[in-house]
This record gives C-alpha cells, structure tokens and sequence, in this order.
C-alpha cells in the first residue's frame, strides 16, 4: 500500500511543481496602424498615412523618385530622461528597407530631423518616405535601451488617396 502512496504523492508534487512555474508572456512584435505601440518605456501610435505623387506648393514642388509616403506618428516618453527619436525604416514584403528622409520640405507638421523628447513628453508629425507603391511594416526601435536592437513592426496597409493637383501660381489669361 505504501507504494502506490508514494507514486501518487510524487505524481501530484510534479503537477503542483509544474503548474507553479509561470510563463513569460510573450511579447508582441507585430502591430496595427492605429493600435498603442509599448516599445520599453516608449508609446508610438501610427496615426495615418498618406500617398502623394509631388509635396509642396507653386514653385516649391518636389518630385519623388518613386511615391512619397507620409506617416503621421504620436511618440510619448515614458522614461525619466531626454530621449532622442532616429529615423525610421520601412520593411518592404521583398525584404528591402527603406530610410526615412532627412529633408522635409514641403511636409506639413513635419516630425524634424532632430526630435528629442522630454519624459512624459508626447511629440506628433508627419516623416516622410520615398519608396514604391506598396504596403509595409514601418520599424519602430527601443530608443530606451541603447544596448538592445529590439524593434516591433506597424503594419502601413496600402491606401489610395487622391493627390490634390497643384494650382498654377498664376491664371492663364492674366500674362497678357
């Protein structure tokens, strides 16, 4: 009789060791537009996105070498020190990245080139991208912790929008 005592008894302490032990949660690496982003001690929110064949105004106008992408992106600072934003990557479904540009002329409510946030701090804008007409995962890095290379992905679905034409500066009959 003490046997099978002693084999459910060392059974139910190897259940009751398992179910103890907790798991990690896994963490979430792949995203919505639209959905909070917690990266660290970071919050981004991928607000919307834009297609546009030309930016600027007038005599202003820039041409893009493919389509220009515009991102309208909500960063909060959840740390306790300034934290520096880099530019960001698009991840095409061939693999291929693609930088955001340095050089915002013609974007309104631009992000900047130099974006550094105070903690609690919250910062939105607009970065702009030169890529094919696509979809993409936008590449959002843990700019807390130095140390690490973890980035989670913002899924940037592909949507039409309609450019607005640029109105000439000057009417036709009015050169005479």
């Amino acid at each position: 009789m003490t046997k099978p005592f002693c084999w459910f008894t060392l059974l139910g302490l190897a259940v009751l060791l398992v179910s103890g032990c907790s798991r990690t949660p896994e963490t979430r690496t792949d995203y919505s537009m639209g959905e909070r982003v917690q990266v660290g001690q970071m919050t981004y929110v991928i607000v919307e996105s834009a297609w546009r064949a030309q930016l600027g105004e007038s005599f202003r106008v820039r041409s893009p070498e493919q389509r220009f992408l515009l991102i309208k992106i909500s960063v909060t600072n959840g740390t306790g020190k300034d934290v520096s934003i880099p530019l960001l990557t698009l991840k095409g479904a061939n693999g291929q990245t693609y930088s955001e540009l340095s050089n915002g002329e013609g974007v309104d409510s631009w992000f900047g080139l130099l974006r550094t946030i105070s903690p609690g701090q919250t910062q939105q804008g607009n970065m702009v991208f030169d890529v094919p007409l696509t979809s993409y995962k936008l590449r959002v890095p843990d700019v807390a912790d130095a140390g690490l290379e973890r980035y989670v992905s913002v899924q940037i679905p592909l949507r039409l929008d309609p450019d607005l034409p640029i109105q000439s500066p000057t009417a036709p009959g009015s050169l005479k």
